[in-house]
């Protein structure tokens, strides 16, 4: 059982996690909005995320070193503080520099909350819980992705954009109060916290790389979740509305769904890794592949794609945030605790390098399309969206090939010390007789 202490403060974290997802996710829902505002481009309206992530991704360290050094709590109250100055000013921007100003900002509010929140797991549950608890930490945070589809949406659509931004703000700025009220680092004060020099504290960063399972872990993230987070944070709502024609209530439906499948898969996740903890870069694998096949169905159907494929393919994308979780698994699993937030702002780096480069390169590709004339006068046609969606296959190969050399490592180095992952097929083979014994024990006992 989870003691209620515990349960409040996860609980805790994970609302201002979620108050972090619904302010990472606000500005692609508000794209076609802020083309107007702004009179941007395709290639400069892609600029406030890349540099977003861009911030997100570059903190992701110095982050997990500072949580190692100050605690979970204290970087949790910073990064809300941030994020409600962020939106704040996103607010009364009215040109691409300020407002580009304000998404920096909430890029480094952000970049403190997620790895804070898994810094707290290892305090306050006992190891087995860990991996469930890491995807229903993920999962809950993705539902910050609906505050935005949903209620922003309504907001802006009603009020407009400046009481829109303004509301999500004042959202952080209740997680900021919630985190003050209830998180603590840990239920003995104090012992959460390194003591290290900075040359220690360099030392452990350094470990922390060597070690081939923080690698595999960094792979792991940026090969599975970048396609959902550049559809959902950029391309994916102009390109369902614009490109595909779906309608805007259809295609906030679809974002919608992207997180109820993430909600459904991710404990089943959770338990497999729980179970399977030599088989965790297999699944990332088959993620992978099962992304890249959905990609390829809809860009390479005739015409606009039907509303079930492409239901299809928002099912396949949603699977890679809970897939992603299994990432910090492997931080967690090959690293000592006291390293923890280090290794995983490491991994963490993984998926948002990933994103920022397809975003910006996908914002290109659509602005070099418009100029030679390929689109015909329109920013978002079909065709050029397709040519500019396939930038995503190369960098799934390209992270997928990744996964498998940093697995072979970390693999080699575990036959060193003794332990050998057998083929899959042994595995395999070896799951179908521990079942029938087990059905044979059953039917015996009955």
């Amino acid at each position: 059982m989870i003691s209620s202490k515990a349960g409040l403060v996860w609980g805790a974290g994970v609302a201002a996690y979620l108050v972090a997802v619904t302010q990472r996710t606000t500005f692609g829902v508000a794209g076609l909005e802020a083309t107007d505002r702004f009179g941007a481009t395709a290639s400069q309206l892609s600029v406030f995320t890349v540099v977003q992530l861009l911030v997100y991704a570059g903190l992701q360290v110095p982050v997990g070193v500072l949580v190692d050094r100050w605690g979970p709590r204290a970087l949790i109250v910073a990064g809300g503080v941030l994020m409600a100055v962020g939106q704040t000013q996103l607010a009364f921007a009215d040109s691409v520099g300020a407002g580009i100003v304000g998404r920096l900002l909430v890029g480094a509010g952000d970049a403190t909350t997620f790895i804070s929140v898994l810094r707290l797991l290892p305090a306050w549950f006992e190891p087995r819980r860990i991996p469930v608890l890491t995807q229903w930490t993920g999962i809950i945070g993705q539902l910050g992705q609906v505050v935005s589809v949903i209620p922003f949406v309504a907001l802006l659509s009603t009020f407009g954009w400046q009481p829109a931004f303004l509301s999500a703000a004042a959202l952080s700025v209740l997680a900021v109060v919630l985190a003050l009220t209830v998180i603590r680092d840990s239920p003995v004060p104090g012992t959460e916290r390194s003591s290290q020099t900075l040359r220690e504290t360099g030392t452990s960063l350094a470990e922390a790389w060597k070690q081939p399972g923080t690698r595999l872990g960094l792979w792991s993230h940026f090969t599975i979740q970048f396609p959902g987070t550049v559809f959902v944070l950029m391309w994916g709502y102009p390109y369902l509305v614009r490109a595909e024609k779906v309608g805007e209530g259809a295609a906030s439906a679809l974002m919608t769904l992207f997180v109820a499948v993430g909600i459904a898969c991710g404990p089943l996740l959770g338990r497999y890794v729980g179970r399977h903890p030599l088989r965790r870069s297999t699944m990332v694998l088959g993620i992978a592949g099962l992304m890249a096949t959905a990609w390829l169905a809809v860009l390479l159907y005739p015409g606009p794609a039907p509303l079930p494929l492409l239901t299809l393919l928002v099912v396949a994308l949603a699977i890679g945030g809970p897939g992603s979780m299994i990432a910090f698994d492997f931080a967690r699993t090959f690293n000592p605790a006291a390293r923890m937030g280090t290794a995983t702002g490491i991994v963490n780096i993984g998926g948002f390098m990933a994103s920022l480069m397809t975003m910006f390169v996908i914002g290109v590709v659509l602005d070099l399309l418009l100029s030679s004339g390929f689109s015909g006068g329109d920013l978002y046609a079909l065709a050029s969206f397709r040519l500019a969606m396939a930038v995503q296959l190369v960098v799934l190969a390209t992270g997928a090939t990744a996964v498998v050399i940093a697995r072979r490592r970390v693999r080699r180095r575990m036959a060193e010390q003794g332990v050998v992952v057998p083929p899959l097929r042994e595995a395999l083979a070896r799951e179908r007789r521990r079942r029938r014994a087990a059905r044979s024990a059953r039917k015996s006992a009955d």
